[in-house]
């Protein structure tokens, strides 16, 4: 089987992936406990790209004389 690029999106279909074996009732203990590490850790990756991507967000606006700047997004 050849791996997925380790993307958003793939770590994303991951992530649902473990939580569908977590809701169902006949995932073993232990593979339970190995997919809930899994799960926390790409958790935590997509988080720090989401908070990557919002910094790198930027508004345009255009000032008072009609030019066009560009701000951070603001919260």
């Amino acid at each position: 089987m050849t791996k997925k690029p380790d993307n958003f999106e793939n770590k994303l279909d991951r992530l649902e992936e473990i939580v569908e074996k977590l809701e169902s009732e006949g995932t073993p203990l232990e593979e339970s406990l190995e997919l809930f590490e899994e799960g926390v850790k790409i958790s935590k990756e997509l988080n720090e790209k989401l908070l990557e991507v919002k910094r790198k967000i930027e508004v345009i606006k255009k000032d008072a004389e009609g030019k066009i700047k560009l701000e951070e997004l603001e919260e």
